[in-house]
């Protein structure tokens, strides 16, 4: 594999963490109650945007075509859990518990991606490091609504 198509591999692992945790939020949001933990789930959203931002840009900036997003059925799969999962339990407890096992499994997916694209793309490692710090202040964020 030549040092192109490592990166558009790296990037679009990135990318993707990132979409599911924005579709995630979309699917979430319209079932969230409480204004506080509305808040917080959009700011996060905003987050997760300004770091799909920079993959777009870094590939536009490298020339690489058409990054991917998740796909089709991957993107049903996330919303039937989300809505099965919320169908008789829409409590602020609930909703932080999914939101908290995305975040976490953000986070395992970071250190992943990290540890199979070593010395790929300096660029790439740093939306990464901003994507898992990120999630692990999600992560502490949303701890107080299991409570």
């Amino acid at each position: 594999m030549d040092k192109k198509e490592q990166i558009t591999e790296y990037l679009n692992a990135v990318y993707q963490n990132i979409k599911t945790a924005v579709q995630s939020i979309e699917d979430i949001l319209p079932k969230v109650q409480d204004r506080e933990l509305k808040k917080e789930l959009s700011t996060q959203q905003d987050k997760y945007r300004i770091l799909q931002k920079e993959c777009e840009l870094f590939a536009k900036a490298e020339k690489i075509d058409g990054i991917k997003d998740n796909t089709w059925f991957e993107k049903a799969k996330l919303w039937s859990s989300i809505n099965m999962s919320t169908m008789t339990n829409k409590t602020n407890r609930k909703i932080a518990e999914l939101m908290l096992m995305g975040s976490f499994m953000g986070v395992i997916t970071c250190i992943k991606d990290m540890a199979d694209h070593k010395n790929v793309s300096t660029e790439i490692d740093e939306i990464l490091r901003k994507l898992k710090t990120m999630e692990e202040d999600n992560i502490d964020n949303l701890t107080p609504y299991l409570i």
